[in-house]
């Protein structure tokens, strides 16, 4: 597909999967604005849940003339897909022909919430300020609308955590009309996304922190670690008054609704890409879910929807018994520009009828792959000691901050050099986070030392670590340059130039508003928010 073809396509409202195979990493420095991360390395495990459609339009890039695109296009053949196109000259093509480049990551989303602040004038207060008012005794809480294990890493002192759709759904119990509510995140967009959701629900008193932790921080105060407070469940006052804001908030911002037995004839439709998303916590979730359902959090949706929806103009329907979530995500995702996103209505008990539950974890969608014979985490040292090689396959972030002593770092769709790097070897024992991403690279990896054993490592790191074995730190053993994923200026903060990263993640931030009006394909809505 050409450029001007893509172009036309963007702006047709049809459905498209466009899917950048570089790393991560890579991905964060320059891509189209609607593009999703897919890595190669990690292809099979994320595209079943990212396009759940085997027909679904799909336009496969990368940087230009690199063949990662061909390579993901041949496998994606192989697992079943029938509609793969690659965009012609990749990246570089795109921008050769104007078009804009958008570096960072969840970018629809970021540039989404710069656009609220912009267009609603969302209030904020700076660090200074908060902390005056915390000094003063004045009445206020503070909401973290991130997950727990965001917020348990650092938090602002006294901060509650309340994730992204829960925040409307559990405040009402947390702040009388006297109390000024103050939202926070890391940086902007949650705090941005969470202060408006309050204030669409009816609070008037609420405000986001200027800049999150990063700014809480580079003002001069310091953060909380490893806080454990949660917003707790709403009472039943507090859940009707929830409940009563949402379908304020529902006739606002257009939300539509559906029926179970519609959206099950939409899931059993051929010709369209459906998801089916619950946005509750994980706990009711695993607690109890419909078959077939995939969780992402409402505040998670809307701050990476791209992680998520990987078919652009796909018919989307959000599960939540409680309405209270579902109904928040849904307007947000009006507002971002989706046509077809519906709450599904609740019936019976847990609202949805006599329908047999599915509990517990729920494990990503993976195509088969061959078994590939396995070490224990116990003989490994041995096998060490006798000359094997170990190859990490890993995120560089992790194998900077835990591995098995001795191993070698590489990404998986770059194992041809990593054999440059190695060299012959007599025996090759692939590892990864949980031994996952080793037995899918166990078949490449015999290809490129061809004659020698290749293993991997059963149970990945985890068995190794959880037996208690040694391990090290640093990535001194890395066969490729570390750009297989993006770092957050936190994973930087033991570094001398952490305040480096922040202000220049803060800044890109703020210049998604003035970068999203040079490309005609984006297309946010406004609604009155007074009506």
């Amino acid at each position: 597909m050409t450029p001007a073809a893509l172009r036309e396509r963007l702006l047709s409202g049809a459905e498209l999967a466009l899917l950048d195979v570089r790393e991560q990493g890579v991905h964060t420095q320059g891509h189209p604005f609607f593009a999703c991360s897919l890595p190669l390395s990690r292809l099979e495990m994320m595209v079943l849940d990212l396009v759940p459609r085997y027909t679904a339009p799909i336009v496969l890039l990368d940087g230009g003339d690199e063949g990662l695109a061909e390579r993901a296009a041949a496998r994606l053949a192989q697992l079943g897909y029938t509609d793969v196109q690659i965009l012609e000259g990749g990246c570089a093509a795109w921008k050769a022909t104007g078009g804009e480049l958008f570096s960072g990551v969840n970018v629809p989303s970021k540039a989404f919430g710069e656009f609220v602040e912009h267009h609603y004038g969302t209030p904020r207060i700076p660090p200074a300020e908060l902390q005056r008012l915390k000094v003063s005794g004045k009445k206020l809480v503070i909401l973290d609308s991130r997950p727990w294990e965001e917020y348990q890493r650092m938090n602002i002192p006294g901060a509650i955590d309340a994730p992204g759709a829960e925040l409307v759904y559990r405040v009402h119990d947390l702040a009388d009309p006297d109390t000024l509510v103050v939202v926070n995140c890391a940086g902007r967009t949650r705090s941005i996304i969470g202060c408006q959701s309050l204030r669409n629900a009816g609070l008037q008193q609420v405000v986001a922190l200027k800049d999150g932790t990063m700014g809480w921080e580079l003002a001069g105060f310091e953060c909380e670690r490893g806080a454990g407070r949660v917003a707790p469940e709403p009472t039943p006052a507090g859940r009707e008054k929830a409940r009563a804001a949402a379908a304020q908030v529902a006739r606002r911002f257009g939300v539509k609704f559906t029926n179970f037995g519609k959206a099950m004839s939409w899931r059993a439709e051929s010709s369209r890409t459906f998801y089916l998303l619950d946005v509750r916590t994980r706990a009711e979730f695993e607690a109890g879910r419909i078959p077939g359902s995939v969780h992402a959090p409402g505040g998670q949706l809307v701050q990476a929807t791209d992680e998520f929806i990987g078919v652009r103009n796909a018919r989307v329907v959000l599960i939540d018994p409680e309405q209270v979530r579902a109904v928040m995500t849904a307007s947000w995702l009006n507002q971002m520009g989706w046509e077809e996103v519906y709450v599904l209505e609740a019936e019976g008990d847990f609202g949805f009828g006599d329908l047999t539950l599915a509990r517990g974890p729920r494990t990503p969608r993976i195509p088969a792959y061959p078994e590939a014979p396995a070490v224990h985490a116990a003989d490994l040292a041995q096998r060490l000691v006798a000359g094997a090689v170990l190859i990490d396959l890993s995120s560089s972030l992790r194998f900077r901050r835990r591995h098995v002593p001795g191993a070698w770092w590489a990404v998986r769709a770059r194992l041809a050099a990593a054999r440059e790097k190695i060299g012959a070897a007599k025996e090759i024992v692939l590892t990864s986070d949980d031994g996952l991403l080793a037995r899918l690279a166990a078949p490449e990896a015999a290809a490129l030392w061809p004659g020698v054993a290749v293993q991997v490592l059963g149970g990945g790191n985890a068995a190794w670590f959880d037996a208690g074995l040694p391990a090290q730190a640093g990535i001194e053993r890395a066969t490729t340059t570390p750009d297989d994923v993006w770092y957050k200026p936190y994973d930087h903060e033991q570094e001398k130039d952490y305040e480096k990263h922040a202000r220049a993640y803060l800044d890109w931030e703020l210049g998604l508003v003035e970068q999203i009006k040079r490309d005609p394909a984006i297309r946010f809505r406004t609604y009155d928010t007074h009506a």
